[in-house]
C-alpha cells in the first residue's frame, strides 16, 4: 500500500485472522517492523516451511506492542533469518518478553539451555525499553516512534510513527506523516490497567478488529457475573476450569477472585464451602513467573489496584492461592481432582487449549458431567477452544492430540472478560482522535468481524477511507 512520498505499508500477518500478526512500515530510508507473532490454529502455516517468508533486507528494527505469541512468536524465525536490529518495546514488555521467548524456544525450538541462554542474551542486548510518551529516533530509517499505553495486557501499547515529508516532521507541525498502529487495544473497566487515550492525530491508523462485530456484555459488574457462573458451577461439586493466557487473563482473574473472596467471606460458594476457604489454582509455571513479574510493575498499575496494595491486601497473592509448578504435582492434581470431584478453581494455560496443561486437564475432565468449563477469552477459529466452545453445549466432542474426547461437561463463556476493546470501543477510540485519520486498515481480524467494524467505522465516521488489505 502506497501512502505516497515513498512511505509503504505490508502486512506479513495478521490481516485475515487473529494470529501471526507482523506489519511493515516503510519510509524513504529503511523500513521497520511492527510485532512478529506466531500463527495458530487455523491460521497456522508452520507445516510451509516458511516462518519468515519476506525479505528483511530493509528492515531497521522490530517494534513489539507487546507480549503474547501472536505478537511476539517468531522473534526467534526472525533472529535465525539474520536480523540483527534494534528491538523497541515498553518497559514493562521488556521485563516480560523474556519468559515468553524462553517459553516458546522450549516448546518450539530447542530445550538446550546452552542455546536458549545465548538466544535470550542476544535478546537481551538487542532490546530497546522505551518509556511511554517519548519520541525515539529509529536509526537509518528517518522515522520516530512513541509507545503509548494501549490497556490490554502489562506492558502493551500502540505505536505512532513520525514520518517527515521533504525534510519536515510531523511533530509540532502540519506537514510529515503521522502513521499509527494500534496492537491490540485493551477495553475499559480492565483489572491493573486504564483504558487507552486515543492519539491527538493519526494520518494513517492500523486498527486491529477482534472482536469488531461485537459489543461485550457488562464489564461493569462482570465480577460479580464471574462470582454467580462459579457459584452455578458449583452445585455440580466439581471443578471449574478456566483456560487462561499465562499473560495478562490470569493476572486479572486473580485479581477479581481476590476481590469476591474480599466481598464475600462467609457467603457460601458453594455448600459447605464459603468463599474464605475456596481453592483458587494456577497451574502454570509461565503464568506463575509471570504473576511475580506483574507484582514487581506496580508502577504500571492502575490507581485502583495501588490503592488495594497500600490497604494492605494483596490482590495478586491472596491465602487461598495455589501455584502448581512441578509436572509430577500437575498430573496428580489431574488425577485427584477427576476422582474426587472437588470444588476447585482451575486457571491453567493455554487460553485457547491448543496447549499446555490445561489440555490434561481436559482430557481428565471433560467426560465428567460435574466439570464446567468457563470461557473468559477469545477463541480463535481452529483451535480446540473453539470446538469445545460450539459443539460442547450440544453434548459433542473435541480432538485433543489427536484423539477424540466427549463433551459431558458444562460450558460457559464470559464474554466481558475479553482483553480486546469491542465494537463501540473501537469506533470510539477512533472517533476520538483530534486530527483523524484519511484511512483506516483493519487487521487482526476474521473476516465477519472486520467487515461488522468497516461497516460501524462507515457509518459513523463517512469522511474516512476504511480499507480491508
Amino acid at each position: 500500500m502506497e501512502l505516497g512520498r515513498g512511505i509503504t505499508i505490508h502486512h506479513h500477518g495478521g490481516v485475515e485472522g487473529v494470529t501471526g500478526s507482523c506489519h511493515e512500515l516503510k519510509g524513504p530510508e529503511g523500513s521497520v517492523l511492527i510485532d512478529c507473532g506466531l500463527f495458530q490454529g487455523a491460521d497456522d502455516r508452520s507445516s510451509d516451511g516458511l516462518e519468515i517468508d519476506f525479505d528483511l533486507d530493509s528492515v531497521r528494527a522490530l517494534v513489539l506492542t507487546h507480549c503474547h505469541l501472536d505478537h511476539v512468536g517468531r522473534v526467534p524465525y526472525l533472529f535465525a533469518a539474520g536480523f540483527r536490529g534494534p528491538v523497541y518495546c515498553s518497559e514493562a514488555t521488556a521485563q516480560l518478553l523474556p519468559l515468553v521467548i524462553e517459553d516458546a524456544l522450549e516448546i518450539g525450538f530447542t530445550r538446550d539451555r546452552r542455546l536458549i541462554e545465548q538466544f535470550l542474551e542476544l535478546l537481551k542486548k538487542q532490546t530497546v525499553a522505551v518509556p511511554y510518551g517519548r519520541w525515539t529516533a529509529v536509526p537509518e530509517t528517518g522515522m520516530s516512534l512513541r509507545l503509548q499505553p494501549a490497556g490490554h495486557i502489562l506492558g502493551s501499547a500502540y505505536v505512532e510513527f513520525d514520518i517527515p515529508v521533504d525534510g519536515v516532521r510531523a511533530v509540532g507541525t502540519r506537514r510529515g506523516k503521522r502513521v499509527v498502529f494500534s496492537g491490540d487495544l485493551g477495553a475499559p473497566y480492565s483489572p491493573l490497567l486504564p483504558a487507552p487515550k486515543p492519539p491527538r492525530r493519526a494520518d494513517v491508523l492500523v486498527l486491529e478488529s477482534t472482536y469488531g462485530d461485537r459489543q461485550h456484555e457488562a464489564r461493569r459488574t462482570r465480577r460479580q457475573r464471574l462470582q454467580a457462573v462459579v457459584e452455578r458451577c458449583l452445585e455440580n461439586r466439581g471443578v471449574v476450569l478456566i483456560p487462561a493466557f499465562s499473560i495478562g487473563r490470569t493476572q486479572e482473574l486473580l485479581y477479581e477472585l481476590e476481590q469476591t473472596i474480599h466481598c464475600c467471606g462467609d457467603r457460601p460458594a458453594t455448600r459447605g464451602l464459603p468463599w474464605r476457604d475456596m481453592e483458587i489454582v494456577v497451574d502454570s509455571p509461565l503464568a506463575a513467573r509471570f504473576t511475580r513479574e506483574y507484582r514487581s510493575l506496580k508502577r504500571f498499575w492502575d490507581d485502583e489496584a495501588r490503592q488495594r496494595v497500600a490497604s494492605g491486601r494483596h490482590p495478586l497473592s491472596f491465602e487461598q492461592l495455589t501455584t502448581i509448578d512441578n509436572h509430577d504435582d500437575h498430573l496428580r492434581a489431574v488425577d485427584y481432582l477427576g476422582r474426587s470431584g472437588r470444588p476447585t478453581v482451575v486457571i491453567a494455560a493455554s487460553g485457547m487449549c491448543a496447549g499446555g496443561r490445561v489440555v490434561n486437564y481436559l482430557k481428565g475432565l471433560l467426560g465428567d458431567p460435574r466439570t464446567d468449563v468457563l470461557f473468559v477469552g477469545y477463541q480463535a477459529e481452529g483451535t480446540p477452544g473453539r470446538d469445545i466452545q460450539r459443539y460442547g453445549p450440544s453434548g459433542g466432542w473435541v480432538r485433543l492430540d489427536g484423539q477424540k474426547y466427549d463433551i459431558r461437561a458444562g460450558v460457559y463463556t464470559l464474554g466481558g472478560y475479553s482483553a480486546h476493546a469491542d465494537q463501540k470501543n473501537l469506533v470510539d477510540f477512533v472517533a476520538r482522535i483530534r486530527k483523524g485519520p484519511t484511512e483506516i486498515r483493519l487487521v487482526h481480524g476474521e473476516q465477519g468481524a472486520r467487515e461488522a467494524l468497516a461497516g460501524a467505522l462507515r457509518e459513523r465516521l463517512p469522511e474516512m477511507r476504511v480499507v480491508l488489505p
